[in-house]
């Protein structure tokens, strides 16, 4: 039997499954089988945790419920880094993924702050099919266009939209995410500015679904909400589940703080389920 951790930052739920003392067989089908939340443990993505090298405390794979890697998470990365924090009585680490480092610290108030670092702007960065300004997209869905894109660590669009409660997400997410513009699909955001430090987001995320509290999702919004003239270089993210703050610092690096909560543990049998 495998221990797990069923962790989550804001509803945004994680299965934590750790492999640093012996490899996991984790399949597609079995990812896939763990995320149902009928079937299964049920989340929105399951974390493998190997053994980190070079100064990392940790290698972080993300697996999402459609059997898919995604490249970064800053809520699980910040389920993680309690995790570390926890085992070592240290308040910073280093968390390597297969986008990159990503430094964590504790803060004040049982929060985590993770540095995502600094949003890739370029059209194949994020990546788009073809060249084109990623302030604008030429891309539009049933009253809704416009959007702006980044990478932060996976890609993500960003539509700004008057009335965020009007926005049928879970219609247009699944359409928008497969888009042709985006080769690797995308993660989807719907955001309403309610002042300059204060952002109302909804995300459709690549893999995922509607999620409670997509945190690279908030990173994205904030920076496209910056470079539009919408929002300062600071802000409250407003998600379903709760709230996220944002910066994104004069270093280029956008870093996030919000809280974390275990769940409860459990063990499953790995090899009873579907390879």
């Amino acid at each position: 039997m495998t221990p797990f951790t069923k962790m989550h930052g804001l509803g945004n739920d994680f299965v934590v499954l750790d492999a640093r003392a012996a490899p996991l067989d984790l399949s597609p089908a079995r990812a896939r089988a763990i995320a149902d939340r009928r079937g299964g443990i049920g989340c929105d993505q399951i974390i493998t945790l190997a053994p980190g090298d070079a100064g990392a405390a940790v290698f972080m794979r993300i697996h999402n419920p459609d059997g898919s890697e995604a490249g970064a998470c800053g809520n699980a990365t910040r389920c993680v880094a309690a995790l570390i924090f926890a085992e070592t009585g240290r308040d910073a680490a280093c968390v390597r993924t297969i986008a990159g480092d990503l430094p964590v610290r504790a803060r004040e108030g049982g929060l985590i702050e993770v540095d995502m670092g600094p949003p890739q702007l370029g059209w194949r960065d994020i990546p788009l099919a073809e060249p084109m300004d990623t302030l604008h997209l030429a891309l539009a869905a049933a009253g809704i266009a416009d959007p702006a894109a980044c990478s932060m660590g996976n890609p993500h669009a960003t539509f700004f939209v008057e009335t965020l409660a009007a926005v049928p997400v879970e219609t247009l997410g699944p359409e928008l995410e497969l888009a042709a513009i985006f080769p690797e699909r995308a993660n989807i955001g719907f955001v309403q500015v309610l002042a300059a430090d204060r952002l109302r987001l909804r995300v459709w995320e690549r893999g995922a679904g509607l999620t409670p509290a997509c945190g690279s999702g908030a990173c994205a919004a904030l920076v496209n909400a910056h470079r539009r003239g919408l929002a300062g270089r600071e802000a409250t993210l407003l998600l379903d589940g709760g709230e996220l703050a944002i910066a994104w610092g004069a270093d280029d690096h956008v870093r996030m703080a919000g809280p974390v909560a275990t769940a409860f543990h459990g063990h499953i049998d790995l090899a009873a389920l579907p390879a």
